[in-house]
């Protein structure tokens, strides 16, 4: 027993003596344990006391869809009383709201004419406008409306009286004696209505202005008629 335990001391000496290379092995202290390690030679550094940089990920941009273009329509409504423009652009915004209105006023105005006044017959008529062509004046027209201006021939329409009595003074000067000034009735206040939106409902916006305003005439916006030709 004792010869065994003897034994047993001795070789744990042996095994500590050649572990700390006093029996001629490695001097290195780690040579142990670099030999316990399992496949050491495959083992790679990452970093050396510097952290890994940030992986980033490549976020997938949506491209974005052009959006169609969209046909344009634009409607005309002119020579609209003010309170009837009222009415269309209240109705329109209200169950068209994809359709643009824009409005331009119209103010009245008076206007002054010269002018000799309604002839007995076409005879007479015939006769006078011979008379002013011998005396030079050849800017003129004869009324042919019915009324009360009937045969009546017109010498000039003038926005201010002043000017209107001026060029009178001038065909007095030229021989015309039958001649005279009136202001013409004032033209009332008026709006225009330019309607622009999409063409699928433009149908719909032309029934609408029609059924709410029976004598409006809907019609194309003079730069869609340019562009169209």
């Amino acid at each position: 027993m004792r010869g065994f335990v003897f034994l047993l001391i001795l070789a744990n000496l042996l095994f500590f003596a050649w572990t700390q290379g006093y029996l001629g092995g490695s001097s290195n202290a780690d040579a142990f344990r670099l030999q316990q390690q399992l496949l050491a030679n495959q083992v790679t550094v990452v970093a050396r006391d510097v952290p890994p940089p940030e992986t980033t990920k490549t976020e997938a941009v949506a491209t974005p869809v052009e959006n169609r273009a969209v046909a344009d329509t634009c409607i005309l409504l002119s020579d609209l009383s003010t309170a009837i423009a009222d009415q269309l652009a209240t109705r329109l915004a209200e169950k068209f709201p994809s359709f643009k209105v824009s409005r331009t006023n119209v103010a009245a105005n008076s206007s002054y004419w010269v002018y000799i006044p309604p002839l007995a017959n076409k005879k007479e008529v015939d006769t006078k406008t011979s008379e002013l062509k011998k005396l030079g004046i050849d800017d003129f027209f004869v009324v042919q409306e019915t009324g009360i201006n009937n045969r009546a021939i017109s010498l000039g329409l003038f926005s201010g009286k002043e000017t209107a009595t001026a060029y009178l003074e001038t065909l007095r000067g030229k021989g015309v004696k039958s001649a005279k000034v009136a202001e013409r009735p004032a033209k009332q206040a008026s709006a225009t209505l330019e309607i622009h939106g999409p063409e699928t409902q433009g149908e719909a916006v032309r029934q609408s202005v029609v059924e709410a305003q029976p004598e409006a005439k809907p019609g194309a916006c003079k730069s869609q008629t340019t562009a169209t030709q």
